[in-house]
């Protein structure tokens, strides 16, 4: 009876712990391996963090190594760097479209081929054939140093040099303005780029790099156009051209 009682409870133990005979030793063997799937963007492959090949950085340091950005305004778009203030605009006064180069009719009796300048309304005038003459705005002598007369163009340069004569240096530094006694020809030189110089006077046509003064008496006796205007007459003129300043 003993002989056949125990066989019984050890098979009832080994049922009771949930286990058949046949794997029973089981839980004693080698566990297959893991297999990683090979999709490595796989949602729960990335929630672990230390997935092969993917390394995952603190939340914080990833903060810190990101630039700062501004704090947008309803209608802008936040960018990654703070942009440099905006270069202030100095506003000039624009020139009127009276002064831009236009075909007219001219009655004087100056031949085709003269130029005459009108130092009451600022114009000057390219007498052409037929009645016609090609206008132009220019700007004139300031009071004090008005002036008339007729010259020939005795010379022509682009992008001349500036030689202030004596007079304008020392009239200039008695108002606290100190001219050089040269200025190479270039944008920043007053003649601008071209000068048609008249007889032997120390007066010329010549540009401006204040085109916006065009229209108004403003020299100290030359006659100022615009650039682009005294380029136009530069090559329509010659040596010898009459030039009439009433």
């Amino acid at each position: 009876m003993k002989t056949v009682l125990f066989p019984v409870l050890g098979a009832v133990a080994v049922f009771a712990a949930g286990v058949t005979p046949s794997t029973a030793g089981d839980r004693y063997a080698d566990r297959p391996p893991v297999m990683v799937s090979p999709d490595l963007s796989a949602p729960w492959v990335l929630q672990l963090g230390h997935a092969p090949g993917i390394v995952r950085q603190n939340r914080q340091v990833v903060q810190q190594q990101q630039p700062r950005l501004r704090q947008a305004q309803p209608d802008q778009v936040q960018t990654a760097a703070v942009q440099p203030p905006a270069k202030r605009m100095v506003m000039r006064p624009q020139i009127n479209p009276i002064y831009l180069p236009q075909e007219v009719a001219y009655d004087g009796a100056q031949k085709p081929g003269t130029i005459v300048i009108d130092t009451t309304q600022n114009f000057l005038f390219l007498v052409e054939k037929n009645g016609k003459a090609r206008r132009y705005g220019v700007g004139t002598g300031k009071p004090g140093f008005e002036w008339s007369g007729t010259h020939k163009i005795t010379n022509k340069r682009e992008w001349p040099d500036w030689r202030p004569p004596a007079e304008m240096i020392k009239r200039e530094a008695a108002k606290g303005r100190y001219l050089p006694t040269y200025l190479a020809g270039g944008m920043e030189n007053p003649l601008g780029a071209r000068a048609l110089y008249l007889g032997t006077t120390e007066y010329r046509i010549h540009g401006t790099n204040q085109p916006w003064t065009i229209g108004g008496a403003v020299s100290s006796g030359c006659i100022r156009m615009r650039n682009e205007d005294v380029v136009d007459l530069y090559e329509r003129v010659n040596v010898g051209t009459t030039v009439e300043v009433i």
